[in-house]
């Protein structure tokens, strides 16, 4: 029995960001069925869920690119580069799979230049994702001046009916977040970046490649964002260049209020989908509540501070607790 006790200790020492996140979570929603039930009306919540879709799917690969000890800003440009591929390609009268394809592609060929330049020059990642982020934007800027690009007919939903596109855009999400949490758990690669995150230079001397892991989560983090740009693509009849605006900031935040450590070797996908949800549910909760909007980047930023705040006195609880 003691030993089974000291194994949930243990457990619930370990999750205990996860479990917090999904608490606050929770009493966000219990509050919003007590005092505005008609937050839940099935339509509005499906498209609400479906919105948030795009940035889970990034927030996988940004999850392993912070455990790994590194950091990309420059996924929101990716994104609307992505985007801007994938439409055109949809256009041009191809496939939808195929302007996926591309999409991905692209994604993955940028995330192979960050990952190239971090891994392989040894540059600093938040200086490498910084210009490549400006680069693109700036490219994506001459190219298209803004230009709102019109989807043929079929492109929208996957050519299904808006219910059916939202219930296949959430289940792949949710397939792709559960299939990115058993890999992080079971498989050695998974293992790899949390060995590279936690310490570059032991892993090195246990016969890990720092640089292929590195270079690894960089291509993943791009070809996801490509992905989430085609699942963001499909929900409207037009690209918008700028859909990936601001991405980057909600998805790191999503991630450290979920428990990825910005220090590295720390964190599940498990902890940023309830970060990712309270965070994006603020400002429709202040809605529903009546109060003003400017409060939702005030609350959001007090959520964030407190998550790094946790990070910052848990090793300091462990040392005192020793």
């Amino acid at each position: 029995m003691s030993h089974q006790r000291l194994a949930s200790s243990r457990w619930l020492n370990r999750h205990s960001r996860e479990i917090s996140v999904a608490g606050a979570l929770a009493l966000l929603l219990l509050a919003l069925a007590i005092f505005a039930p008609q937050f839940f009306a099935v339509q509005p919540l499906l498209s609400r869920l479906t919105a948030q879709m795009p940035a889970l799917i990034a927030a996988v690969g940004m999850t392993l690119v912070i455990v790994s000890r590194q950091i990309d800003i420059s996924i929101g440009s990716q994104f609307g580069m992505c985007a801007v591929i994938g439409g055109l390609t949809a256009r041009a009268g191809l496939p939808l799979p195929v302007a996926l394809l591309a999409s991905v592609g692209a994604g993955a060929a940028m995330g192979a230049i960050n990952g190239a330049l971090v891994a392989w020059l040894r540059l600093p990642s938040i200086v490498v994702t910084l210009a490549t982020m400006v680069t693109w934007q700036e490219t994506l800027r001459l190219w298209q001046q803004g230009r709102l690009l019109d989807l043929p007919p079929g492109t929208q939903w996957f050519g299904l009916d808006q219910w059916l596109g939202q219930l296949l855009s959430i289940t792949l999400a949710a397939a792709l977040v559960f299939a990115g949490a058993w890999m992080m758990k079971h498989l050695a690669a998974g293992r790899f970046v949390y060995a590279v995150g936690s310490d570059a230079e032991a892993a090195h001397l246990a016969g890990i490649e720092p640089r292929r892991v590195t270079f690894f989560v960089f291509v993943v983090m791009g070809a996801l964002t490509g992905l989430a740009a085609v699942l963001n693509m499909v929900q409207s009849p037009q690209v918008q260049p700028a859909c990936g605006e601001g991405l980057e900031l909600k998805v790191i935040a999503a991630c450290v209020v979920g428990g990825v450590a910005v220090s590295g070797g720390r964190g599940t996908l498990w902890g940023v989908l309830p970060g990712l949800l309270l965070l994006a549910n603020v400002n429709p909760a202040l809605i529903h509540f009546h109060v003003q909007a400017y409060w939702e980047k005030a609350i959001q930023g007090a959520v964030i501070l407190l998550a790094v705040l946790a990070d910052g006195l848990r090793p300091r609880a462990k040392l005192g607790s020793a």
